[in-house]
């Protein structure tokens, strides 16, 4: 059975060596300071090691069951959500009005990088609640927070998001369900809504779920869309749960994994809901959700590699095979470890250069959502908004490639149930998925995202990379092993963005281009992490650190990355400007 450790060390290095969480001038960072973080981060770490690992291949192996119209849980599930809701996990980052610890949203990531590692599909249900507490929080009446946000924050009631039918997917604009006027002030909601993770389940005594509707008369598409509360039990005045709504889970999904969460149909037969926000603007609402929504799914993208990694590690350094070309390396065995070949080394190296990238990448990207939200940032704001896609998209699709390499380090050992590395990578691929299909998300980059503020967010992404270098530059050995490579890659983005200037009368070159701008984008933010953690841990050693082969190890994996994955970003450039004929010029019909 596979096993988990939560890698602190490495968070601890991001947050206060690399990002500098407790100097920094975003309100209430200023408490971070490394002996808080350490106390949360082991504490999450004993319960994601000791509670969630162990039931992630029970979850994978019994999934969930529907009988009359109940979900049930796999064994184990209820019980680790009352510890988690009894450690107060389900509102670290909420509003402490409604109960909430108010912690910042960078803390809320890390912690859940380390539950996700330990159990995606468990860490779905909160995580879904989480999303909808959001939106309630932002858009929802006084007397709405009032009624649900407690009762979610503290974990006895959960929550969701339905967007998908049957019929629509990412074109939003074609969904049929209903919201009828009632003259009491709520709604009917009357449709049916797919894909809709932990739509009905036992750990909870309710479930709000947060519905997309539109309300007859309103504008067509995506204009005349509204959101609104429609929860499993209506609550009454004082709080107390009432009557049953008219919604029923109709059948849950077959997949291909995640099958602790209860992925379902949700069937609405005139169900109370109560509007959300302003009518037709139920849009809105939702991209409310969007930027930590997609943060969140690229985190699980990278977190599934990471712990496929620390199992990939665990049997290379362990089996033995054959021996090294270098001479024996373990003369008291019958074979060396196969840690000791280049290919297996290769394999590993690229696990975890991407992996630790990867973390810092989105630790820093959560805190530009603390820096937009708590400092009141438009450029931070901005900026998020940029990268968002980025995230999801490189780190999702790496993320799986990850996995699927520490399946391959296990050789025939990879392929089987008994040994786990399978299910993280089924696991895996629903991230490239949900949240919007990274084919979306590379279009929303380049058609929407590039041209934000008119340019000028990009260009101040290209600024930000050139200030650094230019800052840096005078440290020979950063220069040479990461400046250097970080300024090539840079310059390939830049002339791809420049492509795309050129090309802007022609979209079909833009569009065939835009996965590939979404992969180059992605290095590069992955390049510069990689830079600014080899500063800092060249600065710790040479201030004498007491935990040298750490920095040295740092410096060293943070090389394979800029001279093995950075240099692909010259790939991407030319496919980007070989331009749409060879993706277009075969007619539909002849494919």
């Amino acid at each position: 059975m596979p096993t988990y450790t939560a890698p602190t060390k490495d968070m601890q290095f991001i947050l206060h060596d690399v990002l500098g969480v407790s100097a920094s001038d975003i309100a209430g960072y200023d408490e971070l300071d490394r002996d808080f973080t350490g106390a949360i981060l082991e504490e999450a770490g004993k319960l994601a090691e000791n509670v969630l690992a162990p039931l992630n291949p029970v979850g994978d192996q019994q999934g969930c069951i529907l009988e009359n119209g109940a979900v049930r849980t796999p064994d184990g599930f209820k019980a680790a959500y009352d510890q988690m809701r009894a450690g107060g996990w389900m509102g670290l980052d909420a509003d402490p009005d409604y109960g909430g610890q108010g912690m910042p949203y960078l803390l809320q990531s890390t912690v859940g990088e380390i539950f996700v590692s330990a159990n995606m599909a468990f860490n779905m249900y909160q995580g879904l609640t989480h999303g909808a507490m959001s939106a309630i929080h932002v858009h929802g009446s006084d007397s709405q927070k009032q009624m649900y946000l407690p009762k979610m924050i503290e974990g006895s009631w959960s929550g969701t998001m339905n967007l998908t039918e049957p019929q629509c997917g990412t074109d939003l604009g074609l969904i049929r369900t209903k919201a009828e006027p009632q003259d009491d002030g709520t709604y009917k909601v009357s449709g049916q809504k797919i894909w809709i993770s932990a739509g009905e389940h036992d750990l909870t005594d309710n479930i709000i779920h947060l519905v997309l509707a539109k309300i007859p008369g309103g504008p067509d598409g995506v204009k005349g869309i509204s959101l609104f509360i429609v929860p499993k039990f209506l609550v009454n005045d004082d709080g107390s749960l009432g009557a049953r709504n008219a919604l029923s889970c109709g059948g849950l999904e077959k997949k291909m994994g995640i099958h602790g969460n209860a992925t379902c149909v949700m069937n609405y037969d005139g169900a109370t809901g109560f509007l959300i926000g302003e009518m037709h603007k139920g849009m809105r609402a939702m991209f409310t959700m969007m930027n930590e929504a997609r943060l969140g799914v690229g985190l699980q993208g990278y977190a599934q590699g990471a712990v496929a990694y620390q199992n990939a590690l665990a049997f290379a350094q362990d089996r033995l095979q054959g021996r090294a070309v270098t001479g024996v390396e373990a003369p008291d065995k019958p074979a060396d470890p196969i840690i000791v070949h280049p290919d297996v080394r290769r394999n590993l190296m690229h696990q975890k250069s991407f992996i630790e990238g990867a973390r810092a990448f989105t630790f820093w990207a959560a805190s530009l959502i603390d820096r937009a939200r708590r400092n009141d940032d438009a450029e931070a704001d901005a900026l998020v908004s940029l990268l968002i896609p980025v995230l999801k998209g490189f780190l999702t699709d790496k993320g799986f490639e990850t996995t699927v390499l520490a399946q391959q380090t296990l050789g025939g050992s990879g392929f089987t149930r008994e040994w786990g590395l399978e299910q993280f990578v089924r696991d895996a691929r629903i991230t490239m998925i949900y949240e919007g299909t990274n084919g979306i998300q590379s279009l929303d980059l380049v058609g929407r995202k590039l041209g934000l503020n008119g340019g000028k967010t990009v260009i101040g992404f290209f600024d930000l990379v050139k200030t650094f270098i230019k800052d840096n530059e005078a440290d020979a050995d950063l220069k040479a092993q990461f400046l250097d490579p970080l300024k090539s890659a840079s310059k390939d983005l830049q002339s791809a963005a420049m492509y795309f200037m050129q090309n802007i009368k022609t979209p079909n070159a833009a569009l065939a281009g835009s996965y590939d701008f979404m992969h180059l984008f992605g290095h590069v933010c992955l390049g510069l992490m990689w830079a600014r953690m080899a500063q800092a841990s060249m600065a710790a050693l040479a201030a004498g650190d007491t935990n040298p082969i750490f920095h040295e190890t740092k410096i060293t994996t943070g090389r394979y990355y800029m001279a093995r994955h950075l240099p692909a970003t010259a790939l991407h450039l030319a496919r980007i400007t070989s331009g749409s004929e060879t993706v277009m010029d075969l007619a539909a019909a002849n494919f």
